[in-house]
């Protein structure tokens, strides 16, 4: 595994996005243990684009640009369906520890956050093969792929305990509060648009 492949893949998932949003809400309203959850969710989210890489399903997206709008429409409407969500709930970065949340509920929809992004499987068909050695087999891209995805859970589950343990500062202060609610309904809205524009 080349120390070159290793930093990329490190700035790569270590850049915010609609995953981190995802467990850093998490681990600001609910603690470090909801945003290991939303953390692994959130991974587990990026393993159908791999399997996608791998597969060669994601010549298909690259190639029929209507397998591509429906899936990126699909996940501009997800991304705005979150910021509305957040705007609304004004309970999004309360203290909730003793709501009860179920767990499914959580990994469905930081699953479905990363799920619905084409861009995340043209992304691994892009990146992948340029650290494979021509003549190299098939494994070495499977063994690659295992090492971004644990360098995305360690990663997620870094910001999800950093939030985690300023979650006073931020909840003791309803201005504060306030902001955060609205600038991450603002990322989400964001990050959305920039998938709308996004061409295969």
């Amino acid at each position: 595994m080349s120390i070159e492949f290793l930093l990329t893949a490190l700035v790569i998932v270590a850049t915010p996005g609609t995953g981190v949003l995802f467990t850093v809400a998490a681990g600001l309203s609910r603690g470090v243990r909801a945003s290991a959850v939303a953390a692994f969710a959130c991974t587990l989210g990026t393993l159908p684009h791999l399997l996608a890489a791998l597969t060669g399903l994601a010549a298909l997206l690259h190639t029929s640009a209507t397998a591509f709008e429906v899936l990126k429409y699909l996940g501009v409407a997800y991304l705005l369906y979150l910021a509305w969500a957040t705007v609304r709930d004004k309970s999004t970065f309360e203290p909730q520890e003793n709501v009860p949340v179920s767990p499914l509920k959580v990994i469905t929809t930081g699953v479905l956050a990363n799920i619905l992004n084409p861009k995340l499987t043209i992304f691994f068909v892009a990146f992948l093969p340029q650290f494979v050695q021509p003549g190299e087999p098939v494994w070495r891209m499977v063994e690659m792929s295992a090492v971004f995805t644990a360098l995305t859970l360690v990663v997620f589950l870094g910001y999800g305990a950093f939030a985690a343990a300023v979650r006073d500062h931020i909840i003791a202060r309803p201005k504060v509060l306030a902001w955060t609610r609205r600038s991450f309904a603002a990322a989400f809205a964001g990050l959305g648009f920039k998938l709308a524009v996004t061409e295969a």
